[in-house]
């Protein structure tokens, strides 16, 4: 069940409120029965791909942009990208079927502007520009620059299919909460590798199939990884919550405050004293929550944020009807997880997206053995699953098509922009 963080009134936080709290909203367990999408999509000159958009043409795209009448929350990130999250959806056809309608009112304007939509998970082209200069990306910036030039990759250049399932059952089994926490983060470094689709930066060949990936992993571990492994989930993810760094201090009346190595625990511990203007409150934990970016965060349901945006206007849909089918159907689940859980022993002890697994996924992507192999079961347990959840018969054509295209080959999207253009084959 799919769930908003519940609004809260002003308090003063103990660490044993505030662990209770981060466990009693992560996980929201009851059966699977609700699905959702955010598609974020660079947003580029519909004729000339490789020409940078003008902040004041892209502003006046924007603001017409906002004022459609769509059934989609609809936001732009920090480099100006598009990000569209249509409402949870009772299935995986209602859900593709709100997308498809919003996002086709938002071309139209965007067309409009001389300006279109591209799938691809971080820029091929453009250095980090920042568009948005509200308090919350001042300060994010402020804090990602101490670290290096990732963190403005990550919040300028790059987008991705983001997939949110129910946590699942309180119960275990193939659709318990804890059995999906763990397949999310072995599965997650396949669905990274079959949809790797950003293995160029500054217009050349960065080394990896998926840079956005790679961009992510570099910026910073408090924030970035996953939780460490071992402990029960809820238990494990309320420890990650307070020990990670705090980004910001929000301020109504002035720049945010921006601190530097102080966990979310020494914040509630020391108050004030630690250099902090206030104590923290409850919704400064709430916010936190949100400056968390590993590669699934459970918000009541579960975010998988690791698959590159998908080239075509409805390259989207394949990511995420086969994400549904593996983690919904309980046959296929059941199946999925017993291929992918060898891949443990391949990650080691390192959390993602840090660790041997993952790396692979995202430097070599299909091209690795082991990560082909089970890309293919996982794929073909999909198939058989997609019909069972009463998918399109579109949808499956589409699942069946990249599968044949690029998993039985052990390809990715990116390998199609690494390709030489034809004529220019290198010749030996």
């Amino acid at each position: 069940m799919l769930h908003e963080p519940r609004k809260s009134h002003a308090s003063t936080l103990t660490e044993a409120v505030a662990e209770a709290y981060v466990q009693g909203i992560c996980f929201k367990t009851g059966p699977p029965r609700r699905l959702g999408v955010e598609l974020e999509w660079l947003v580029r000159d519909l004729h000339d791909p490789s020409r940078p958009v003008e902040p004041d043409r892209h502003a006046a795209a924007v603001a017409e942009v906002r004022a459609l009448p769509l059934r989609s929350p609809l936001t732009f990130e920090p480099g100006g990208q598009l990000e569209l999250s249509p409402p949870p959806a009772g299935s995986l056809t209602e859900c593709v079927e709100q997308a498809d309608a919003d996002l086709a009112l938002v071309r139209a304007s965007l067309s409009a502007h001389g300006l279109a939509l591209m799938g691809c998970g971080h820029d091929p082209r453009h250095p980090p520009r920042r568009f948005l200069a509200d308090p919350r990306y001042n300060a994010m910036e402020a804090y990602f620059d101490r670290g290096g030039p990732a963190g403005r990759s990550m919040m300028c250049s790059s987008a991705s299919v983001q997939v949110c399932l129910d946590a699942g059952h309180e119960e275990p089994g193939p659709l318990g909460y804890a059995r999906r926490w763990r397949l999310a983060h072995l599965l997650g470094a396949v669905l990274v590798a079959a949809f790797a689709n950003s293995p160029l930066r500054r217009g050349r060949p960065s080394g990896w199939r998926s840079t956005r990936q790679a961009v992510w992993a570099r910026i910073d571990p408090g924030r970035s990884l996953a939780p460490a492994d071992g402990s029960p989930p809820r238990t494990a993810w309320a420890r990650y919550v307070l020990d990670a760094p705090v980004m910001c201090v929000r301020c109504d009346d002035g720049p945010w405050t921006v601190p530097a190595g102080i966990t979310f625990r020494q914040w509630i511990r020391d108050g004030a004293v630690c250099g902090l203007p206030r104590p923290p409150a409850l919704e400064d934990l709430e916010y936190h929550i949100t400056t968390l970016f590993p590669p699934v965060r459970p918000r009541g349901h579960l975010e998988l944020r690791m698959i590159d945006a998908q080239p075509g206007d409805d390259g989207w849909r394949v990511p995420l009807a086969v994400t549904a089918a593996l983690f919904d159907d309980p046959e296929a689940s059941e199946t999925v997880y017993r291929a992918v859980k060898p891949l443990a022993e391949t990650a080691g002890s390192e959390p993602a997206p840090r660790n041997p697994l993952w790396r692979a996924a995202a430097r070599d992507a299909l091209t690795d053995p082991e990560l082909h192999a089970a890309a293919v079961a996982c794929f073909t347990a999909a198939q058989g699953a997609l019909a069972r959840l009463g998918a399109s018969d579109a949808l499956q054509a589409a699942v069946a098509d990249f599968t044949d295209r690029y998993v039985a080959r052990g390809r990715c999207p990116a390998d199609d922009m690494l390709d030489p253009p034809p004529g220019k084959e290198s010749r030996s």
